[in-house]
């Protein structure tokens, strides 16, 4: 059966995971993506722990890798050979450190017209942070977005990495690349691909009706305020008789009165969500009402309650750990724990695929590669002989 994405060569020039999820997403369709490594140093870790480590890394399954140093004439004459047959690059560098390696857009797409050059970079191409180094939270703090996460009079809460650098960089990502795909079947032309994690966590946040409201009438709202900001009975977590917690996403106020008559208090269906609790805290009242669903939910354990609301038409779900988590079986049923056979380690468990086509579904092909697993399989089919590559080992240019 063919994968909507045979055929597409992308090379991976990427160096944290945010840039190697996109690939992946790309690579579990059928595309062929060749990860662009740097040689490892001595003072790199074992190789077969690092062949080991890589193996079990969810972002670069369905890859090979090549081992290649750019900063070396005779590595970027490579990356030039190999481009001529690609179909998409993507990068993840600041701004101009691929013009210093030989492979900047301006270079390759002389090359090879039809490529679609992907650059995922913390703040875009042009503007007055460009070549500011940031991280995830740095770019949910200043997108806006960390200031609305947490408690009031509390400090933030930092969710993980995964705001910016998955939702935002990696979806965004692989939305462009395709979009730009398509444009090519219309012009025959690549073009070039400007993804900044910053722009797209702002975008994220616009999608919410935090920034509707602000746009529309100038309302904002604080840290752990709003709707969807835990303060209110109806979208916030509660602790259960065992200690652990179940969340009530209960926005829609049917839904609100659905569980408010599933906990025997019909009188609470008043406290469902208004227009203008998107940019406000909880009254006395609302504070009050959440106070007596939670002792409601203290009589029964977590698990207990999931079952009971399970046919009474609510939102609501356990707090899970993350072994937890592979234990559902929903989540198992959806085959988003999953088990691929490797020659070198056997079973090696990983994360199912999101994305689930009924014609042409993804295949979880070969786990990650570690570094330069197949260098001489890419030089071979380039035409390089034995010789020359032993030459380009010796000289370090690739291994």
């Amino acid at each position: 059966m063919a994968s909507p994405l045979e055929g597409i060569k992308i090379l991976e020039l990427i160096r944290v995971a945010p840039g190697a999820f996109c690939t992946m997403m790309l690579a579990d369709m059928g595309a062929e993506v060749l990860k662009v490594e740097t040689p490892p140093t001595e003072a790199a870790v074992d190789a077969e722990t690092a062949s080991r480590r890589a193996a079990f890394s969810f972002v670069n399954r369905n890859k090979r890798s090549i081992a290649l140093n750019l900063k070396h004439p005779a590595g970027q004459e490579i990356l030039h050979h190999i481009v001529q047959d690609a179909d998409v690059l993507v990068e993840g560098f600041r701004p101009g450190v691929m013009a210093r390696l030989g492979g900047d857009y301006d270079t390759l797409s002389k090359i090879n017209p039809r490529l679609i050059y992907c650059s995922l970079s913390g703040f875009g191409q042009d503007g007055p942070y460009q070549n500011v180094p940031a991280h995830d939270i740095n770019y949910l703090s200043i997108g806006g977005v960390l200031n609305l996460i947490g408690q009031p009079e509390r400090p933030p809460a930092i969710p993980l990495n995964i705001v910016a650098d998955y939702a935002g960089a990696s979806m965004h990502g692989v939305a462009g690349i395709l979009l730009a795909l398509m444009a090519r079947q219309h012009t025959g032309r690549g073009q070039y691909v400007d993804i900044a994690y910053l722009d797209t966590t702002v975008s994220l946040l616009a999608a919410t009706p935090l920034l509707r409201d602000y746009f529309l009438n100038g309302l904002t709202c604080g840290r752990g305020e709003g709707a969807l900001g835990g303060s209110y009975p109806y979208y916030t977590t509660y602790e259960t008789a065992d200690h652990q917690l179940l969340s009530v996403g209960c926005t829609e106020p049917w839904l609100w009165e659905n569980f408010c008559k599933a906990i025997g208090r019909e009188d609470l269906k008043r406290f469902a969500l208004q227009p203008a609790h998107h940019a406000s805290v909880a009254d006395g009242d609302a504070v009050q009402a959440k106070q007596e669903v939670q002792e409601i939910l203290r009589q029964k354990t977590r698990d207990d309650w999931f079952d009971y609301f399970k046919d009474k038409n609510v939102c609501v779900g356990p707090v899970y750990t993350v072994e937890e988590m592979f234990e559902d079986p929903q989540v198992q049923a959806r085959n988003m724990v999953v088990d691929v056979e490797d020659p070198r380690y056997g079973k090696v468990r990983q994360a199912g695929m999101a994305i689930k086509l009924s014609d042409t579904p993804g295949q979880l092909r070969r786990v990650g590669p570690s570094v330069g697993e197949h260098t001489d399989e890419v030089l071979q089919s380039l035409g390089y002989d034995d010789l020359r590559c032993r030459e380009l080992r010796q000289a370090g240019t690739v291994a």
